[in-house]
């Protein structure tokens, strides 16, 4: 599962702070603690509460300091990793479900048409599994039969539509995160590449691909059984299904994916020159992870660097930092408060932008040693780009990651993240 960051489950919780049921003279402060850490779900695990530490919760949370003060640490950490460990346990039983029915879709699918390959099942880390939200999930589906890729030789106009057609003006050339896939870009490639369910005048057609793929799920869902737990939702560009779990329904975008890991896009932007995160030994490591093109849209494949976002992720605080936390709570406060709902306009990976933009700006340890202010800066990134309705991709900065979303839904996000900016407390929604 690629969720930003995993953390291991806590078994030692206090079961009194589990059942609310915690003696005198702290029980009414504590049932209270429990409602509103509800809105932080994710606090990090790590976090200790010491003095200073202590009152800037206080005042995030809008809990009494002194009352604050009379807690007892363990209590007070008891009363953090409850709620974090049933948040947890929540995503990881959602994603533990969610990845046993796509095995077995992707199975029966790649069985039918050995192009895609079946996504593999795992009782730790998925890096398959992308969860933008608590009801959102992102599926890479990889496609087998595409080695050896390398950048093309040159630019050539496109004269045709979806259905072949010989068109008298040129497709407009990709923009941004998109770009052009042929078949000579690989060195080998399956047979099946070149038909002209998926090719058209050598090249490989997202849209094509997207329709042999779609009628694969709707097959497999019939074959495999699943009609009472996958639907195969409609009017959408790009395949998505409804997939009902035993602690909700999540939506999923399957995704058609050639993973190159053999290069850097040479869109990619990164790193930027004069720039000291992340170090340069680091970024060479990144690169190496190569890149991704997804099948999103009709014409372009759509670049995505889920690997090497997720090393930047992984190694944030080697230096003793606080930058894990203060995205974890940044990220709750989204879903729970600025940007709830099944389908947010924010998701995750728009926080991850915001995260990494703003490590590189404030590159060094000092500016991230005290947890308020780290968490402030990052509430003032997010809500600049979402009031500007624009954030730049961070290795393709060309493209805005907000084109395309609802402005009235951005509008309105913007507005809660400047009530919490002039007023940093959470209240119950």
């Amino acid at each position: 599962m690629a969720d930003g960051f995993s953390h291991a489950g806590k078994e030692n919780c206090s079961e009194q702070a589990r059942r609310g049921q915690v003696s005198s003279p702290c029980s009414q402060f504590q049932r209270s603690f429990i409602q509103r850490v509800t809105l932080l779900g994710r606090l990090p695990t790590s976090f200790v509460l010491h003095g200073e530490k202590k009152q800037k919760v206080a005042a995030l949370l809008g809990i009494d300091q002194d009352t604050m003060k009379s807690l007892p640490e363990g209590d007070l950490q008891d009363c953090l990793l409850s709620k974090v460990d049933l948040r947890r346990q929540q995503i990881s039983q959602r994603v533990e479900e969610v990845q046993k029915i796509i095995h077995h879709l992707t199975t029966e699918i790649s069985h039918q048409d050995s192009r895609f390959q079946a996504v593999p099942a795992s009782k730790t880390y998925n890096d398959s599994i992308k969860v933008l939200a608590p009801s959102l999930f992102h599926v890479t589906v990889p496609l087998k039969g595409l080695a050896g890729y390398k950048a093309a030789r040159a630019q050539r106009w496109r004269y045709y539509d979806l259905q072949g057609t010989k068109l008298t003006c040129p497709l407009r050339d990709p923009e941004g995160l998109q770009q052009w896939l042929e078949t000579e870009q690989f060195m080998k490639t399956l047979w099946q590449w070149h038909q002209a369910d998926v090719n058209i005048e050598g090249d490989i057609v997202p849209a094509k691909v997207l329709q042999v793929f779609r009628t694969l799920v709707e097959n497999a869902v019939r074959t495999c059984h699943l009609s009472g737990k996958v639907s195969v939702l409609t009017n959408r560009a790009a395949v998505w299904v409804a997939v009902e779990t035993s602690t909700g329904q999540v939506e999923l975008e399957l995704a058609p994916t050639v993973e190159i890991p053999t290069a850097w896009s040479e869109k990619a932007q990164w790193p930027r020159c004069l720039k000291r995160w992340p170090p340069p030994e680091r970024v060479e490591c990144i690169k190496s992870f190569g890149f991704n093109l997804v099948a999103r849209s009709s014409y372009h494949w759509q670049l995505s660097f889920p690997q090497a976002e997720q090393v930047l992720l992984e190694q944030l605080d080697e230096d003793g930092g606080c930058r894990k936390r203060c995205f974890q709570v940044l990220r709750q406060l989204k879903e729970d408060v600025w940007c709830p709902g099944k389908r947010p306009v924010i998701t995750t990976h728009h926080l991850q932008t915001v995260l990494f933009w703003t490590c590189e700006k404030y590159p060094n340890l000092k500016d991230w040693q005290v947890f308020h202010q780290g968490l402030l800066r990052l509430a003032r990134k997010l809500h600049r780009c979402v009031s500007q309705h624009f954030l730049k991709h961070y290795f393709v900065p060309k493209s805005n990651l907000l084109q395309s979303a609802n402005p009235s839904e951005l509008d309105a996000v913007a507005q809660k993240v400047a009530f919490f900016l002039k007023n940093p407390q959470v209240s119950l929604p």
